[in-house]
């Protein structure tokens, strides 16, 4: 028998072993593939339903949004796409799907985060364990409308930051909350109300900025007023 005929000796447990690898190297390859496909089809049902102002599989779309939200984003740039779109879209599907169980909240288990920044640069307002008290001193518009939303039964906080927010939500357990802000504190403030079990809404800002910025606050009684007959909100 020459040497080319030999048998190769076998290792015990070899076809284990190579079943176990080949396993592992195809759960691999699937895994890549779903951490591709999944955003991209994230991507193109966000751009499907913005270009036609309709939420297409919504509640598939957000949970998509949220488990690969660093690799949409990555390929938000690569296409040369604003993921400050992307982020206010989420916002956007957000509040939608939670509309009705916001509505359902009763008033007095609600709360509203109202930004320092919508204040005037020359407030007078003092810095409490709450937040600012605002005086109502008429340089802006906050001071009326925190008025008009506890007249309809609304905790109101004006935050200099989410550490009152944390830590008035563990103090009163409200059960719902408004968070007005920029594009990224209404973001993490949803998700960190998802976190605590709370239903959150969001109301984005007209513009970024730390001094003197501006909401619309038809936006902010638009969703303040769901569930509310219209005869009590007058």
């Amino acid at each position: 028998m020459t040497i080319e005929q030999l048998p190769t000796p076998s290792i015990p447990g070899q076809p284990f072993w190579d079943q176990l690898i080949f396993t592992v190297g195809e759960a691999t390859l699937i895994i890549l593939a779903l951490f591709i496909i999944i955003p991209v089809a994230v991507i193109c049902i966000s751009l499907l339903s913005i270009h036609h102002r309709k939420f297409y599989f919504p509640r598939l779309l957000k949970a998509g949004l949220t488990m690969t939200e660093g690799t949409v984003k990555a390929l938000c740039k690569l296409f040369g796409l604003d993921d400050k779109e992307l982020t206010a879209f989420f916002i956007h599907l957000h509040n939608t799907l939670s509309t009705s169980a916001f509505a359902a909240i009763p008033i007095e288990k609600r709360a509203i985060f109202i930004p320092q920044c919508l204040r005037n640069s020359q407030c007078p307002a003092n810095l409490t364990p709450e937040g600012l008290v605002c005086k109502r001193c008429g340089r802006c518009e906050v001071g009326e409308n925190i008025t008009r939303l506890e007249s309809y039964g609304y905790r109101v906080w004006i935050a200099p930051g989410s550490t009152l927010i944390k830590r008035m939500v563990k103090k009163y357990r409200p059960e719902a909350l408004i968070g007005v802000g920029c594009l990224m504190e209404v973001k993490e403030g949803i998700e960190m109300s998802d976190k605590l079990g709370i239903i959150a809404m969001g109301v984005l800002t007209l513009k970024d900025g730390c001094v003197e910025t501006i909401v619309n606050w038809s936006d902010v009684y638009d969703v303040a007023l769901l569930g509310i007959e219209k005869k009590d909100a007058q």
